[in-house]
């Protein structure tokens, strides 16, 4: 779950440099350019992000608490390799909200909700030709999200909220360690969206199951 943001009323500026230095270095932990299991060094950050080391600290300590990083006074600051336990877990939650989800909206998708996830699976499609990780990720999080939105229940639509960041460490792993997962994660985008389309939500929710299921193997794989 995210941290809630505190706002030091006394020193706006100071509560701003915290909050910018926690969401860029949180960024640049879920697009990867911090690996899992490489270190930071405090003074380091606060040199790349061109700020005092107080703020960096701060973002620190919070980043530690959402469960992204380690800080030990003998290691320093680890990147958390998320376990099979966690990557597991993660992936449970979502198939069970996501099949739930899709079988729901199947058959009742309005025009403009057609419309909206036909363009999302033409801009996938572009990737096909040139590969984009990051573009990737970001497509890939608007298509599973969007179907959380039309379903219009809060509690699942938080539950979801609370599990995308983690999600998108997971998802930037799968594809960058398989180029061609983003062509066949696309082609399974457009037969779940057919079948929601097409009122076919047993089929849909078997596809998405599968759809998840192949992502957690590919990120398993190599741990097992």
């Amino acid at each position: 779950m995210n941290s809630p943001v505190v706002v030091d009323r006394a020193n706006p500026a100071r509560a701003f440099l915290k909050d910018e230095a926690y969401l860029q270095i949180k960024g640049r932990l879920l697009s990867g350019a911090y690996a899992p299991g490489s270190f930071l060094s405090e003074r380091q950050l606060a040199r790349d992000l061109g700020m005092s080391k107080t703020p960096v600290k701060t973002a620190l300590e919070r980043l530690e608490g959402e469960g992204y990083i380690t800080v030990s006074p003998q290691q320093g600051i680890l990147v958390r390799e998320l376990s099979i336990r966690e990557i597991v877990d993660q992936y449970e939650i979502r198939t069970a909200l996501e099949t739930f989800v899709v079988k729901t909206l199947a058959g009742r998708l309005s025009e403009a909700q057609v419309d909206s996830v036909r363009t999302n699976l033409d801009a996938y499609a572009q990737l096909r030709k040139r590969p984009d990780v990051t573009a990737a990720v970001s497509l890939d999080a608007t298509f599973h999200t969007q179907f959380i939105d039309f379903l219009g229940n809060q509690e699942i639509a938080r539950v979801f909220t609370q599990l995308r960041d983690r999600m998108q460490r997971i998802v930037t792993r799968v594809f960058q360690m398989s180029s061609q997962r983003i062509e066949g994660s696309h082609n399974e985008h457009r037969a779940i969206a057919e079948a929601v389309i097409n009122g076919q939500g047993e089929v849909a929710a078997k596809l998405i199951a599968a759809h998840l299921e192949r992502g957690k193997q590919l990120i398993l794989a190599p741990r097992e």
